[in-house]
């Protein structure tokens, strides 16, 4: 992926999408076996002098405590910040975790380095935006796509907000690192990525009936990824080595089209709304946290049983779907719902979920019928967003068309 970001550039340069975000601030994406000799080699080219390494504790010992080794040879000091669990044993992006980062990085720290998954970058990110320092990735598991992006979903008082804060200036994804994480994040990946079958859809679905803002460019970065990592879902599943490079790839490109975009249209829809919902029911009751992508590749399922059961059967009457959106002529619901009847069936989706060792129903994960009907008719308001659930909602108001 090293001229990736190079190819990005000079594609964005042809996109006449009308979005002027179109630039990547990262300089260096390395993916590769011992690649942390030349994350301190690169650290020494940027001139840093001091290093904190925010880890949490499994991934301290995964990833954090031999890169402390190898920076120890460079003449850059290197400090540590490992955050510590919750009463749930849960390492959370909350109040307490972000002040004690900040209070544990140094005043001379001129460069932080997030060693974990999700939750550490997210606690890095917003550390490094608030004190106006760099960030530098380094991912210890395929878990997630928000490695690349500038998003970081804090708990604040309990609640779950994203904040645009910084996107890291390089990313070092160590493969022997990453082939050695847990299964169940390895199938989160992947869930998060199966998301974007219905992402994907929401999103053109919001252009067409609302004139939301979109990119044709960025939309083909993140279905080329989705592709990938579905083609070779087998060697995913095994965790070989291939299978592994193939999703933190994905998961990277993802988080490489929502950072050029702005925002996350291309990889959040419906099934991110729903996902959120249950977090933040989870929250509110102080249960054990989910995984993210096991979440969104339980609620990409379930948005698909209801895309297609209760979705395009309306889209079908098209007189009443017009009635409804002024905006929508016969071409356009033409258009829509050949985007809705692509979905892949949810049978399918769950044998893809499964192969990876992934959860499949709402009930796996401890989400019982009444969150998931709660979630189903309130999801889509924790974002301004125009999705098929949000329509759905709207459409529910003349006849009920929401049910788990």
């Amino acid at each position: 992926m090293e001229n990736y970001i190079t190819e990005l550039m000079t594609l964005a340069q042809t996109c006449d999408c009308g979005n002027h975000h179109h630039r990547i601030p990262i300089e260096r994406i390395k993916i590769g076996n011992s690649v942390y000799k030349e994350l301190a080699a690169y650290a020494e080219y940027k001139g840093f002098n001091h290093a904190v390494i925010i880890a949490d504790e499994n991934s301290y010992q995964a990833a954090g405590k031999s890169l402390s080794e190898i920076f120890k040879e460079t003449g850059i000091s290197i400090s540590l910040s490992v955050i510590k669990p919750d009463e749930n044993n849960d390492v959370a992006a909350d109040e307490q975790s972000l002040v004690q980062a900040l209070l544990e990085i140094p005043v001379e720290t001129d460069v932080i380095i997030a060693v974990g998954a999700g939750t550490i970058h997210d606690i890095a990110r917003f550390c490094g935006a608030k004190m106006k320092l760099p960030f530098i990735s380094v991912p210890t598991a395929p878990s997630v796509d928000g490695f690349t992006s500038m998003g970081a979903p804090l708990i604040i008082r309990g609640v779950k907000t994203t904040f645009q804060m910084s996107a890291p200036i390089a990313v070092f994804a160590d493969l022997s690192v990453l082939k050695a994480s847990p299964r169940k994040m390895v199938a989160a990946g992947f869930g998060d990525m199966l998301a974007k079958y219905t992402s994907l859809a929401d999103w053109k679905f919001g252009r067409l009936a609302k004139g939301e803002p979109y990119c044709p460019l960025v939309a083909a970065i993140t279905r080329e990824a989705l592709d990938s990592c579905v083609e070779k879902v087998e060697k995913i599943a095994t965790a070989d080595e291939e299978g592994i490079q193939i999703l933190i790839e994905a998961l990277i490109k993802s988080g490489l089209a929502m950072l050029i975009f702005g925002q996350s249209h291309p990889a959040s829809g419906g099934e991110h709304h729903l996902s959120h919902y249950w977090e933040m029911d989870f929250l509110k009751r102080k249960r054990p946290a989910v995984l993210h992508g096991a979440k969104v590749g339980v609620s990409t399922v379930l948005l698909a049983e209801v895309y297609k059961g209760q979705f395009l059967p309306l889209l079908s009457e098209s007189t009443r779907l017009q009635s409804m959106e002024n905006s929508l002529n016969n071409e356009s619901v033409k258009e829509i719902m050949k985007i809705y009847q692509e979905i892949p069936t949810p049978e399918h989706l769950k044998n893809l979920l499964t192969q990876t060792g992934g959860e499949i129903m709402p009930e796996q994960l401890g989400i019982d019928e009444q969150l998931v009907a709660a979630s189903l008719s309130s999801a889509h308001n924790l974002r301004n967003r125009y999705t098929a659930l949000k329509f759905l909602n709207g459409a529910a108001e003349s006849s009920p068309l929401i049910h788990p």
